[in-house]
């Protein structure tokens, strides 16, 4: 008897342990430095202290022209002891300092080469989300001590402060809008003598790669506009500008910076500002959170002045 046609053969469905094996692999991970996104995810506009803040960090941020060493170790209960020595000139400034996490309370105390004790508790999510306690009691002079509470919230950002004496100076800071736009003020009155010592206005506008802020400062007496752009995040590259009009002496100042990360350890940062200072800084994180950094600023108007150079070296394990 002839034997019945062979069917074509089916295309087999492989094993489910052999799917993995031949599906294809993910696409490879971007390495390297990677900044932080400019639109917080869930967070509203902030406090008043943060319009403008990516600008000033830019331009200002660890550019130290003293030398300065910082060294952290961690105790089985979990405090960290921080001690830190900066020479300045000639002079040397020393500090240590004990901070304990409990839950939602942490306790620093801090001790300087001043003679000055000062004990700082805070307390997050005190009673409501989003609303922080913070006391802090200097010794010997405990009558400038200072309570203060801070609230965030999706569309605003208030923070309050007093001193804790008969006669406070009472500081309040407000911002209202979103993570896009927003607008604040920032006001101090002193009970002693019944006047205001300070109230700011600003502006603070986000996108997705850009910051640009105008604040009102000094009772109204200069204008400060500043702008970061972050261009490359993958690298860290960002450029940044902050001019300040002065009315009464009738004077700008221009600075101008930039930084990026040739690595993923190491980080380039300049700036230039229209009094003819020139700095630059390299910085190396040779292992997790522990830093070198080593500065130098040149007066551009002045060569045969010295140069000064800084060096910071922080260690955490």
């Amino acid at each position: 008897m002839p034997l019945p046609p062979l069917s074509p053969p089916q295309n087999p469905t492989p094993p489910p342990h052999f799917s993995g094996l031949l599906s294809p692999p993910p696409p490879p991970q971007p390495s390297g430095p990677r900044a932080e996104p400019l639109l917080p995810l869930a967070m509203g506009p902030g406090l008043y202290s943060d319009i403008g803040k990516k600008a000033r960090d830019l331009l200002n941020k660890d550019f130290h022209t003293d030398q300065k060493f910082t060294l952290t170790t961690y105790t089985s209960n979990g405090a960290a002891i921080t001690a830190a020595s900066t020479k300045k000139n000639e002079a040397i400034f020393s500090e240590i300092q004990a901070q304990l996490k409990q839950k939602n309370v942490t306790v620093d105390v801090k001790a300087t080469t001043d003679s000055l004790l000062l004990t700082t508790v805070t307390v997050e999510e005190f009673g409501v989300p989003g609303l922080k306690k913070i006391v802090t009691i200097p010794f010997p002079n405990q009558a400038a001590g200072k309570a203060e509470v801070q609230y965030l919230h999706d569309y605003a950002g208030i923070n309050a402060s007093f001193g804790l004496n008969s006669k406070p100076l009472v500081n309040l800071s407000g911002v209202f809008g979103t993570k896009a736009i927003a607008v604040g003020a920032d006001v101090a009155y002193d009970t002693a003598t019944g006047d205001f010592t300070k109230y700011n206005a600003g502006l603070n506008f986000t996108n997705t790669d850009l910051i640009a802020s105008v604040t009102l400062n000094n009772k109204g007496d200069s204008l400060t506009a500043s702008y970061y752009h972050l261009v490359n995040a993958e690298k860290n590259t960002a450029v940044g500008a902050e001019v300040t009009r002065s009315f009464s002496s009738k004077k700008n100042i221009v600075t101008f910076g930039t930084q990026h990360a040739l690595d993923p350890s190491t980080t380039v940062k300049a700036r230039y500002n229209s009094n003819g200072m020139a700095s630059a800084l390299i910085q190396h994180e040779w292992r997790p959170k522990s830093f070198v950094t080593l500065t130098t600023e040149v007066d551009t108007k002045a060569f045969e002045k010295s140069s000064k150079v800084g060096l910071s070296l922080v260690l955490k394990p």
